[in-house]
């Protein structure tokens, strides 16, 4: 079947064919990020996936799919260790065992993951600049240049160079996320976790940043990204994940 793939070209978004059409059905070989192996996930004493299997490499883009309540955000916070994992064969991220995670071993997994939110989590009191300065200096960095530096260079990344200086009410929705990717960017994350990033914002600027996504997957960052809007999979082809009947499969 042909898809379709969107192109962002002067923040227009350009609909052509896309000729290949169909999925990515193999993971990438590269470094292994992400694996788990028969992990079961639960949320108040609940069972909500169990047998959970599954890898992610370098480089790979992975959509996370299922229906409200089917365990999508639920295996994406065991990622950063939001929810504990109960049991499991294997449970790895990056360079951390999650089944063994110490509570001060915490931070430090967080800070080698990029997260992006649905709803920004931005300070509101001060700039785009601000924000990312705040990020910076809590996980350790000291130079004021190379803070500034830093700066410079995610925001140029997500094509908002030119708005560092606004506060976040005076961003649109799709400005704010793409502060919101430039803040996961900060500490070169090797793997970005996506939870529904598009799910405030209007399709053309959603579609702006799955296209953003896809292209720092490109560069060699893995990427998962939970969505139910499946329209926008079939337009950005990758591999998908779906939670359903409790089971990934």
């Amino acid at each position: 079947m042909e898809s379709k793939i969107y192109e962002t070209i002067d923040d227009e978004v350009v609909v052509t064919d896309n000729k290949a059409g169909g999925a990515v059905e193999s993971p990438k070989s590269g470094e292994r990020l992400v694996d788990y192996r028969n992990v079961t996930i639960e949320r108040a004493a609940r069972v909500v996936l169990k047998g959970v299997t599954f890898g992610v490499s370098e480089g790979e883009f992975c959509y996370l799919t299922g229906k409200v309540g089917s365990g999508k955000s639920s295996l994406l916070k065991t990622l950063y260790a939001e929810v504990k994992i109960p049991e499991g064969d294997t449970a790895r991220v990056l360079d951390y065992d999650l089944l063994r995670l110490r509570s001060r071993q915490i931070p430090g997994l967080r800070r080698s993951l990029g997260i992006v939110f649905q709803d920004f989590q931005l300070l509101q009191d001060r700039s785009a600049a601000a924000n990312l300065r705040f990020v910076l200096k809590a996980t350790g960095w000291k130079s004021k240049g190379e803070i500034e530096d830093r700066i410079e260079e995610v925001m140029k990344a997500v094509g908002m160079e030119n708005k560092a200086y606004k506060m976040p009410h005076e961003l649109s929705g799709g400005e704010q996320q793409r502060v919101v990717i430039a803040r996961a960017l900060l500490n070169s994350p090797k793997l970005i976790l996506a939870d529904e990033p598009t799910g405030n914002l209007d399709p053309q600027t959603g579609y702006q940043i799955v296209d953003l996504l896809h292209r720092l997957s490109d560069q060699g960052t893995g990427v998962i990204m939970a969505t139910h809007n499946m329209q926008m999979v079939e337009d950005f082809p990758a591999r998908v994940l779906r939670c359903e009947n409790k089971s990934l499969i």
